[in-house]
């Protein structure tokens, strides 16, 4: 047979080859799976590292699925109001929620050391522990029994502490405030004597307006300049001490989610983790705009005082240990965490440079 030939009867099997194996991805493409959710958000889709993430999972699944998987969020109480999302999820009203799972510590205890809790870590640290140690393992445990599988689908840093008429001199200055604050730092600060609501973030300028409160906390400076905070109170205090770092997380039915295809389910699972980075990267880059304009702007940014610092983390010590007396699951997951806190405090102390190596002014 000449070399000729050879090579011809070879193109002519590696074209064969190649038109069979196209045939049967345009099959797969074809037999592949339909995902159409209706998802309601917890907060308003523009608010940056927080809710944009969910942007960019809707956008990057149904691109990368070639339209198969196709996400459709509503915004707060289009569907269910941001306090219902976990059960409307958990029951199959709707198939998934986009949420801040703090908003449900009053039926789960341990979901404030997910969402963001006091004195805590901060998110590079966080995401290890979430990723390779014990945390997403547990986190799925505590949602097994609501029928629910969650992910972690958005990070962002530390919030600011919270808008004050006054600036927070002592300890002494906490007692009698009426205020929003959310998650573990509310009973912190309900230990110190403040009476502490929770108000879903659209309603928190109004309730400020109104005087219903005389203070609050909400998120970064970036966000709590989308909500108009700085209109009504000028002086904000930092750092975010009851919450070093802020989670998001897509909710999903568990039968809804045992159903799809594994191909599916690692798609999104991919896409939440994408979406955890995208969000990260936005809030880290609108957070220092955000607070030079409340400078311009005439908004006093307040750094707490150490002393300050020093017993608001010994207070919240007390109620941390207070609630894991009372609850299994919340013990389990805070010893997890404190555990890894104290293993990776030798290299978050000796690997960075210390704070003030970054130049302000």
């Amino acid at each position: 047979m000449s070399i000729k030939h050879k090579l011809s009867k070879l193109t002519y099997g590696i074209t064969a080859a190649a038109v069979i194996t196209g045939g049967l991805a345009s099959a797969d493409a074809v037999a592949a799976e339909k995902v159409r959710w209706q998802v309601p958000l917890a907060f308003p889709s523009h608010l940056v590292g927080l809710t944009t993430p969910v942007k960019h999972l809707t956008e990057n699944l149904k691109n990368i699925s070639g339209g198969d998987i196709q996400l459709r969020y509503y915004e707060p109480g289009e569907l269910v109001p941001p306090f219902e999302i976990m059960d409307a999820v958990g029951s199959g009203k709707y198939p998934a929620g986009y949420t801040w799972v703090g908003y449900d510590q009053g039926t789960i205890a341990s979901l404030p050391l997910y969402s963001g809790a006091p004195f805590n870590m901060e998110p590079p640290a966080y995401l290890a522990w979430y990723y390779e140690g014990d945390g997403r393992e547990l986190l799925e445990e505590i949602y097994a029994e609501r029928n629910i599988h969650p992910m972690l689908c958005s990070i962002i840093g530390p919030e600011g502490a919270g808008w004050f008429a006054q600036p927070i001199e002592g300890m002494d200055d906490f007692d009698g405030l009426k205020i929003r604050f959310a998650g573990i730092g509310g009973k912190v600060l309900e230990k110190l004597g403040a009476s502490v609501t929770m108000v879903p973030g659209g309603e928190i300028y109004q309730a400020l307006e109104r005087k219903t409160i005389d203070a609050t906390e909400f998120s970064q400076p970036a966000i709590d300049k989308m909500l108009g905070l700085d209109q009504i109170i000028k002086n904000y205090i930092m750092p975010g001490w009851h919450q070093t770092l802020t989670t998001s997380h897509l909710l999903v039915n568990k039968d809804t989610w045992d159903k799809l295809e594994p191909q599916t389910r690692a798609l999104i699972e991919m896409g939440c983790e994408s979406a955890t980075l995208k969000g990260f990267a936005e809030s880290e880059w609108a957070q220092p705009t955000a607070l030079r304009d409340y400078e311009k702007e005439g908004v006093s940014a307040q750094t707490l005082p150490e002393p300050v610092l020093r017993e608001l983390q010994k207070v919240t010590n007390e109620v941390l240990d207070e609630i894991a007396a009372k609850d299994e699951m919340f013990k389990r997951v805070l010893t997890s965490q404190r555990e890894f806190m104290e293993h990776h405090s030798i290299w978050h102390s000796k690997g960075y440079l210390p704070r003030d190596f970054y130049q302000y002014d």
